[in-house]
């Protein structure tokens, strides 16, 4: 079964174009999404999450993202750390759903698919765009945040650029429905180079 990266920086609308896929039948995975719920729920996770954070990092069995956040926040060691143990456990995860598939292919969607080198695991790689302006819109409606927090964010992700340089497709997110378009294309091609 092929997998489709699907990334994109914040803002850009991958959960809107993911929606699109999912509404041809696609199988999507959210890496993020899976990333939470295996912090719930995986005891192994949890346990290796307090080995290297302390008992605060859980508060009645349930993650402290207040305090994880303020640990890795700044210091990248520590978030390497985290990453180290929640991205292994996605992935696991990932294989494990992908094998309870039956489409020609699935997307797999992660915010930073190509900062860790998930292309790898990808067949293709579908990287969604947007205009700059309406990625800060978006996210102050989403998060509540200021110009000035976004793109400090902002700052620690790739370029469209530099992800451009690794991607198959480019999806431009800035009208909804010549995405849908984009999406219905580029479903039409996978499936076809999957035929032959």
């Amino acid at each position: 079964m092929k997998v489709a990266g699907l990334t994109g920086g914040m803002g850009s609308g991958k959960t809107t174009v993911a929606g699109f896929f999912r509404e041809l039948g696609v199988p999507v995975y959210i890496a993020d999404e899976a990333g939470k719920r295996l912090m719930d729920t995986s005891a192994e996770v949890k346990s290796q999450i307090i080995q290297v954070f302390g008992d605060e990092a859980y508060s009645e069995g349930k993650p402290n993202r207040k305090y994880i956040a303020a640990e890795v926040f700044n210091a990248k060691e520590q978030l390497e750390k985290l990453n180290n143990i929640v991205h292994p456990a996605v992935a696991r995860d990932f294989e494990e759903w992908k094998n309870n598939q039956t489409a020609a292919y699935v997307i797999y969607e992660a915010a930073i698919l190509l900062e860790t080198g998930g292309e790898s695991r990808c067949d293709m790689v579908i990287l969604v765009t947007a205009p700059m302006e309406n990625r800060i819109q978006r996210l102050q409606k989403r998060d509540q945040s200021t110009v000035e927090e976004i793109e400090a964010r902002l700052k620690h992700q790739w370029s469209d650029e530099k992800k451009r340089a690794l991607a198959h497709f480019e999806i431009k997110n800035d009208d909804l429905s010549s995405t849908k378009e984009q999406v219905r294309n580029i479903q039409e091609i996978i499936l076809k180079a999957i035929k032959n």
